[in-house]
């Protein structure tokens, strides 16, 4: 005899499968925050060693060779992280049977990066102008919102994520000069907590 609970448990479950991309991966976030850690050491050895990085040090993000070493660690973390995003990603579908490249992976993506590459737009505007104070807090906020406007198309979770780095660039905002820190706990440490949550939780 069909149990009615179970049979509707299982068209939850498929129709969840069709709207929703559930092949993320926690390790992929793990090791984007430990990315982000590195990238956040080196920044801070060229803009505050052997100084504190709680104080405010914007002066010093004048020097064209400095900016260059930030903007091209920035890029190269960014990188790291989407192209281990990717490959884990793609294995975690492969294991549970599943199509990486589809619908629903696609509206995930577009929804996730569309806000990304605007945001970053923006804060090239903002390092053209030499805004460079509110360059972490714009990265957190714009970070932030993608999470939460793709927080539709995947698990759940990713909310609590959002919501986190959205406050927290809002927190910078109001606190120039310590975007360093900010940004570290924002890309590097709530990262890593929200991988091994998932990975807890989902198992991959």
């Amino acid at each position: 005899m069909i149990d009615p609970k179970n049979e509707l448990a299982e068209i939850k479950t498929i129709m969840e499968r069709s709207t929703r991309f559930l092949s993320l991966s926690g390790l992929s976030g793990i090791l984007a925050g430990v990315f982000a850690l590195i990238g956040a050491t080196l920044a801070y050895y060229w803009v505050y060693y052997p100084n504190s990085p709680l104080g405010y040090r914007n002066f010093y993000l004048h020097e064209p060779q400095l900016l260059t070493r930030l903007v091209v660690t920035a890029v190269l973390v960014l990188l790291a992280s989407v192209i281990s995003g990717f490959l884990l990603t793609k294995h975690k579908t492969r294991k549970n049977n599943s199509v990486f490249w589809n619908k629903t992976s696609r509206r995930f993506l577009g929804s996730l990066f569309i806000p990304v590459v605007i945001g970053g737009l923006f804060i090239l505007a903002l390092m053209m102008r030499g805004y460079f104070v509110i360059v972490a807090p714009a990265s957190l906020i714009f970070y932030g919102l993608a999470l939460l406007n793709a927080s539709h198309f995947t698990l759940g979770d990713i909310r609590y994520l959002a919501y986190t780095e959205i406050v927290l660039g809002l927190f910078s905002a109001f606190l120039p000069g310590y975007g360093l820190v900010f940004w570290t706990l924002g890309f590097g440490v709530l990262h890593i907590a929200y991988g091994f949550a998932m990975h807890i939780k989902y198992g991959q």
